[in-house]
């Protein structure tokens, strides 16, 4: 099946300049009033969607799943959850959103099954060194009776990394790898069934119509042989071992850049289709490694995610970015929160936050949800205006903040309970966001219902009322997005005018557009020309730009 979009020229492909909006599904939209988003309910809200300006959605699981880990854990990577809705209705959206212009893209999990994935309870029911169990990664224990782990290997979620099994005949006996929750037992990629799977399972998608894939934990999907111990466990996405010259044992290795490139030839046999890794490896130069032009076509820039609003960080960021991503002939790819993260209009007002997979709970300093606002729109603006592509998550097009009060009775993220609640995890930014600020459940479902509670001020960010109400987030980022287009700013290049404003703040060049960012003390007067767009309301020419804030210019 062919896309119903045209093809792109060679250096000028739709995935190069798109803005790729995020959907969190259990919390977008909820068509069938049970308190739980699903594919309906995004399909009727694509209308908003267009008017933003994105290119396309991407949406975090679909397919079949347990949802011990929030559709993390596949049970059937060929079919839709029903909690969702029905493969018929995903090939509505995907009619019906490229109707408006809007390609979809999948996420897809490698790394793990459910489970309750068939080949896993197949696994269980095999003896050790079976067919079955060479898809997983099954070790025996060690100590007198193999009563201790293969190795000191701690789950991202917290705990040890390895569940025992009880075998066949009623025994304790092997051990599987979890990087993640026990309910999410690690595939053998060393093993060919494996890999020839995952590539029918790209095919089946594609086959509907799919622009391409996310790929969850794609840099986890070799392990180190022998499987050694790790000297610094810390229990983060990346690793970043004490010793960066001593390769980490399951983060980035090279063998995952041969798996890669089998995926990218599948690709290549469709029209215009892209997948983006979830890849937290550092340096950049390490990053950009992933988008070499038989791999991935884009990878999520996580250092300019966990980059400060600060000025000379800031800087160095974008410089890095964009000669690492160049030097390999693949665009950077901006990205400032998403469904792992503490929404961005919160994690800025902060010096220091949690680190990467926590989030911040009730007992926690509690963020200044005004200046969180203000930095969160000026990073938004700055961000929109750099060339490459750009990613969104739902709500942030809102200004919504974190939910950092969420009692834990009402918790889902496995985070929270495999460290006995000591790290709260990711449940403050999935929250389901708000629509309509006087509908029960502020317009997220049919019956008013949520699956975690939504707090009061959520209210203020309400999609009705920012709606052609200028001066709004969302009203901001629909201009932003509207020029970002026009001018293409997505297929630009960056010039730094730094000398034409204060030292107070940064000011580059794409195109015909100069974004101008002051990031403290007191206001930088802003070059000549016209205002097109910007975070500080009712600026005009002349007058000073204010810290913590951005101003687009034609010039």
């Amino acid at each position: 099946m062919q896309t119903p979009f045209p093809e792109n020229k060679a250096g000028h492909e739709w995935w190069r300049s798109a803005v790729i909006y995020q959907i969190y599904p259990r919390s977008f939209a909820d068509g069938n009033g049970d308190g739980i988003g699903d594919i309906p309910g995004i399909t009727s809200r694509l209308d908003s969607l267009a008017e933003l300006g994105i290119d396309a959605i991407w949406s975090s699981p679909l397919t079949k799943s347990p949802q011990k880990d929030a559709g993390y854990d596949v049970s059937d990577y060929r079919d839709i959850d029903p909690l969702f809705g029905t493969l018929e209705d995903f090939d509505d959206l995907v009619a019906k959103a490229a109707a408006k212009g809007i390609r979809i893209i999948m996420d897809l999990v490698p790394n793990h099954s459910s489970s309750m994935h068939p080949w896993f309870l197949e696994a269980l029911a095999s003896e050790p060194g079976s067919k079955e169990r060479a898809r997983y990664m099954f070790r025996d224990g060690k100590g007198e009776n193999g009563e201790v782990p293969p190795n000191n290997w701690e789950s991202v979620f917290g705990g040890a990394a390895w569940t025992r099994v009880t075998e066949p005949n009623g025994e304790l006996g092997q051990w599987y790898l979890h990087i993640f929750d026990s309910s999410q037992p690690d595939f053998d990629w060393t093993n060919p069934e494996v890999r020839a799977e995952f590539e029918s399972v790209l095919r089946f998608w594609l086959d509907r119509g799919v622009a391409g894939f996310r790929i969850d934990v794609a840099h986890g999907l070799i392990k180190a042989d022998g499987l050694p111990d790790i000297d610094d466990n810390n229990s983060t996405m990346s690793g970043q071992p004490k010793d960066r010259a001593k390769p980490h044992p399951f983060w980035g290795l090279e063998g995952v850049h041969e798996i890669n490139r089998e995926w990218r030839k599948v690709l290549d046999e469709y029209q215009d289709r892209a997948m983006c890794a979830e890849a937290w490896v550092m340096p950049l130069s390490r990053m950009a490694t992933w988008v070499r032009k038989d791999e991935y076509h884009q990878t999520f820039n996580f250092a300019y995610l966990e980059t400060p609003w600060k000025k000379d960080s800031q800087f160095k960021v974008i410089n890095e970015s964009i000669k690492e991503f160049s030097a390999v002939g693949a665009p950077a790819t901006w990205v400032l929160s998403n469904h792992d993260v503490i929404r961005h209009s919160t994690r800025l007002s902060y010096d220091k936050v949690p680190k990467q997979g926590d989030g911040i709970g009730p007992d926690y300093e509690q963020p200044n949800e005004e200046l969180g606002l203000r930095r969160g729109r000026a990073a938004s603006a700055f961000m929109l205006g750099l060339p490459g592509g750009a990613y969104i998550y739902q709500g942030e097009e809102l200004g919504l903040p974190e939910h950092t009060t969420l009692d834990g009775k009402f918790r889902e993220d496995p985070t929270y309970f495999r460290t006995n609640g000591e790290r709260v995890g990711r449940d403050g930014c999935r929250v389901p966001i708000p629509w309509e600020a006087n509908s029960p459940g502020y317009g997220f479902s049919t019956e008013g219902k949520s699956w975690l509670p939504q707090p009061e001020n959520f209210k203020a960010y309400a999609r009705d009322v920012q709606t052609d109400n200028p001066g709004t987030t969302l009203e901001l980022y629909k201009s932003l997005l509207q020029i970002r287009k026009s001018h293409e700013l997505g297929h630009g290049d960056l010039v730094w005018k730094n000398e034409l404003i204060a030292e107070t703040g940064l000011c580059y060049q794409n195109g015909d557009v100069m974004v101008v960012a002051n990031f403290e003390g007191a206001g930088l007067e802003v070059p000549a020309g016209e205002i097109l767009a910007t975070t500080q309301v009712g600026l005009t020419e002349g007058d000073q730009l204010e810290a913590d804030q951005v101003v687009w210019i034609k010039i």
